[in-house]
């Protein structure tokens, strides 16, 4: 089964938390994965990913028992080709807007009959041609999440849920409230209204539905809403917040910080 399908099965009350990759660096990817994330995403939009690099954090990944989800830049057969091939095995696709262009990201990850996917004789998601009848079994392994970022988008919301293939709507909060004239307000009422009543009609469907918060207090918040899986902030939003953390309480403490020894167990100040 799809790893990030089975991950969602088994999740209890509680949704399941992941993360943004999009530091682009592997040694960074791999750390987010032993820091205990469930699953994190290895964007392409928003950040300098080339295909050598999707290799890349995929294998820093692989050491962990993160899950990884790649976000392809767009709708294109031709990219969600070659992703596939680089090894990855659930997609987030951005800015789906119909029930018409899931169809069309869900035939780009199947082998025709089923879909449009083109087939290489040897590849990573093939082991290099030594996994068997792989050609044969790898649609049965593809997961497909589809990003709403639109008014329009979640208007269409029930009929994209019901395409074949679609495991998991996922809502991007800041494109939503940019969309809906709000832009930088992803809290605002209005898009919390309408968020709310996305949450519930997946509920009603029974497909999972997921988001992000920038910081742990909006992903309590959309917690109690009741998405089905969060992601917290970026590995490098996470950097940031600590370094500047770290930064503005040693500047607050009126120039001394204490500095605690740990092979001896005393206790000193050094003035900064």
């Amino acid at each position: 089964m799809n790893a990030f399908r089975q991950l969602l099965m088994s999740a209890g009350a509680q949704p399941t938390l992941g993360t943004w990759i999009v530091s682009a660096s592997p040694i960074v990817a791999e750390a987010m994965g032993h820091a205990g994330f469930e699953w994190g995403v290895i964007d392409m939009e928003h950040t300098p990913l080339d295909m050598m690099g999707v290799v890349h954090l995929l294998q820093a990944v692989g050491n962990t028992r993160m899950v990884p989800l790649v976000r392809v830049p767009w709708n294109d057969a031709v990219t969600v080709k070659r992703v596939l091939d680089a090894g990855a095995t659930t997609l987030l696709v951005p800015f789906v807007q119909n029930a018409d262009e899931a169809r069309r990201a869900v035939a780009a990850t199947r082998y025709p009959p089923a879909g449009i996917r083109g087939m290489a004789g040897m590849s990573r998601a093939s082991k290099f041609g030594t996994t068997p009848n792989y050609l044969k079994n790898a649609d049965q392994g593809m997961g497909v999440v589809v990003q709403l970022e639109t008014e329009a988008a979640m208007r269409a919301l029930d009929s994209i849920a019901a395409v074949d293939g679609i495991d998991a709507l996922f809502i991007g909060p800041s494109d939503l409230a940019g969309s809906m004239g709000y832009p930088g307000q992803p809290l605002h009422p209005a898009v919390v209204e309408l968020t709310t009543q996305a949450v519930q009609r997946c509920r009603t469907l029974g497909k999972p539905i997921g988001t992000l918060g920038a910081t742990p207090d909006q992903v309590v918040h959309y917690r109690a809403m009741g998405f089905n899986y969060l992601a917290v902030s970026s590995d490098l939003g996470l950097l940031m917040r600590g370094a500047t953390s770290t930064l503005q309480s040693l500047r607050t403490q009126e120039g001394t910080v204490h500095v605690h020894t740990l092979t001896t167990g005393t206790r000193t100040e050094a003035g900064l």
